[in-house]
């Protein structure tokens, strides 16, 4: 069978299983059966070797560690003493709680690395608070859902984490090329705020004196100082990401059992479950995921790809919009985790051959991919915000569209300007590049 036709038969197997509402884990394994029976050369059981084979991978740890380190935060309250920092910090700005939401949102980002577990941690807090302030339902959980993304931009990411052990790229550099688009989306939203508050006369509490802040800081400064631990210990070398993780989730729990004492034995245990249940939904999915992508490299598909883009002579521009696009469509349908071994594996020897940075091509990816965490069908952020804040999905989509534009920019000045993104770490550890 040729490149085309095992394209064909793969992704238009897996279209008709989402159609069908089948879980998109198991749609990426059974859209490979097909191949495996049209071709003699194949046997059933290659799916399942190649799914074990994808399981064999120590950096795939830290995958369960950090979610559980996220889950342990949230049950530490940590998420309360970061509303009390930001309200110190921005709440006296026009629309002072959205305001306070996405700082929320990027403070915690730097702590847990899911979007999932911000959405669901600081949604279930303010979208109740904003709903009783006057702010219109739609927007605090269109807010709350895009911000959350921040949690796979800003390091420590799990994207990332994957991306670069998947692909042999440094993550600690991935993690410093994350800082500048992470705090640069962070300031993009809350322009949107503010324009949103001066439109909608949104509220605004009163500027906390310098005693306040303070007080604020000193009592968030634990958490605070988590990224610093898990990102510097990665860049300088300390330890690997897969290390990090453990020291991440040693580090929650003796904040949230000993220092913060809001951790005990049952609620350790319930955390311990639910970080179980989603961190092995993540994991089978890498593994179908692996399998489908590993029939693409077999049949040459990504080279096909490259040798038909070549002949529309792309440079690095056009490729990053051509790989823009193909993640933020692929993200409206599947997991993050699943479209980058598959989607990145066929689109990296394209990157490669117009000398885009390896760094730059992970970027793009994983800024698009955040895209899908709150766009429907898949949209999993919008889905939790919009449990949390009581209404349907498509009662909030246009302010999720609004809110969104800001990161469309982001993304196009990445493309644009790889400088923006490969300075910090060309500067702090050239190294890792």
């Amino acid at each position: 069978m040729s490149a085309g036709e095992v394209s064909l038969i793969l992704f238009g197997t897996f279209a008709i299983l989402i159609v069908l509402r089948v879980p998109v884990s198991f749609a990426l394994g059974l859209a490979c059966i097909p191949v495996f029976i049209l071709d003699p050369r194949m046997t059933p059981i290659v799916l399942l070797q190649e799914m074990w084979k994808s399981y064999n991978a120590f950096i795939l740890l830290a995958v369960p560690f950090f979610l559980l380190a996220a889950n342990l935060m949230n049950a530490s309250g940590i998420t309360e003493r970061l509303v009390g920092l930001a309200r110190a910090s921005v709440g006296h700005l026009p629309g002072g709680l959205g305001h306070i939401n996405v700082m929320v949102s990027m403070l915690f980002a730097g702590i847990s690395g899911s979007s999932t577990a911000d959405a669901a941690g600081i949604g279930s807090l303010m979208i109740p608070a904003m709903k009783k302030q006057g702010y219109d339902t739609s927007f605090s959980v269109a807010i709350t859902a895009c911000s959350s993304v921040m949690g796979v931009i800003i390091p420590p990411s799990i994207l990332m984490i994957v991306w670069g052990g998947l692909m042999s790229v440094s993550i600690g550099g991935l993690f410093l090329a994350g800082v500048v688009p992470g705090f640069l989306m962070a300031v993009f939203m809350m322009g949107t705020v503010y324009v949103y508050a001066k439109a909608r006369n949104y509220p605004i509490y009163q500027r906390a004196s310098l005693k306040e802040f303070i007080q604020a800081l000193g009592r968030a400064v634990f958490a605070l100082v988590t990224p610093a631990i898990i990102v510097g210990g990665i860049v300088l070398g300390f330890f690997t990401p897969t290390e990090a993780s453990v020291v991440a989730v040693i580090y929650s729990a003796i904040l949230g059992g000993l220092i913060y004492r809001k951790i005990d034995f049952k609620s350790f245990r319930k955390v311990l479950y639910e970080s179980a249940s989603l961190a092995s939904i993540s994991l089978f999915c890498i593994g179908t995921a692996s399998a489908f992508g590993w029939l693409l490299a077999y049949y040459r598909v990504p080279q096909e790809l490259v040798n038909v883009l070549a002949g529309f002579g792309t440079g690095p521009i056009t490729t990053g919009f051509i790989v823009a696009l193909a993640f933020l469509v692929i993200g409206m349908f599947i997991d993050a985790i699943p479209a980058i071994i598959i989607l990145g594996t066929i689109l990296l020897p394209l990157a490669t051959k117009v000398g885009m940075h390896p760094i730059q091509f992970a970027i793009i990816g994983v800024i698009s991919l955040a895209f899908g965490l709150v766009t429907p069908p898949y949209g999993l952020c919008l889905l939790i915000s919009c449990t949390l804040g009581k209404i349907k999905m498509i009662h909030a989509i246009k302010d999720v569209a609004i809110i969104l534009i800001p990161m469309f920019i982001l993304l196009i000045l990445v493309i644009l300007f790889p400088d923006l993104i490969l300075f910090l770490p060309r500067w702090l550890a050239p190294n890792l590049l």
